[in-house]
């Protein structure tokens, strides 16, 4: 069973209707205790990053994420939810992060070398730069739908799969059994099935 993480941000049951879709059981939950028996979990998330990590202090779900994950349950963070897994993020000041995955969260307008529309809503291509779980159904070149304004910097070996958007976004990485996906799976159409198909079926 795969646990979709409510904390109070996030689109969840969109994404609990696709697993559902894919035949896969998933449970919506707050429940530390569910979350703990889980074979899976899912983190997912919308909104500002110091909200987020406060909302999860205050259910008391850091501890169980982190520790599920330390011990090799297979984790998914998407969107806020990925970002959330890194060492720390530049949102309205200074957030540490889950440290899950090494990297930091910074603001893309910052680094953007022409004028682009921020936040970064729509679909982009998926560049792949290292085979893995989640790119196991998808090729090179499909497209998957984001909306953000900060993006992941400094991830190294854990970049699998990047868009262009003036600059590098990463949009999947991975550090042994956790993994990121900075689009929305859930609103990525079939490509976004496949992925989330192989994250429910893989190790």
């Amino acid at each position: 069973m795969i646990a979709i993480i409510d904390y109070g941000v996030g689109n969840l049951y969109s994404l609990s209707h696709s697993l559902t879709h894919l035949g896969v059981e998933n449970a919506v939950t707050s429940d530390r205790a569910l979350i703990g028996a889980a074979d899976k979990l899912i983190l997912p998330g919308v909104g500002a990053f110091g909200d987020a990590r406060k909302r999860l202090d205050d259910c008391g779900l850091t501890e169980v994420i982190v520790g599920r994950a330390h011990a090799g349950i297979p984790l998914l963070g998407i969107c806020l939810g990925m970002q959330l897994l890194f060492e720390k993020s530049f949102e309205y000041g200074e957030h540490e992060g889950l440290n899950l995955i090494p990297g930091q969260v910074c603001p893309i307008q910052a680094d953007l070398p022409r004028p682009l529309k921020v936040p970064h809503i729509g679909w982009n291509q998926l560049h792949i730069v290292r085979p893995c779980l989640l790119t196991r159904d998808i090729a090179e070149g499909d497209s998957v739908y984001y909306v953000h304004s900060y993006y992941a910097k400094n991830v190294g070996d854990c970049l699998m799969a990047s868009s262009e958007y003036g600059v590098e976004v990463p949009g999947i990485v991975q550090k042994d059994n956790v993994y990121g996906a900075q689009f929305h799976p859930e609103k990525s159409g079939e490509i976004g099935l496949r992925i989330l198909r192989a994250f429910a079926e893989g190790a």
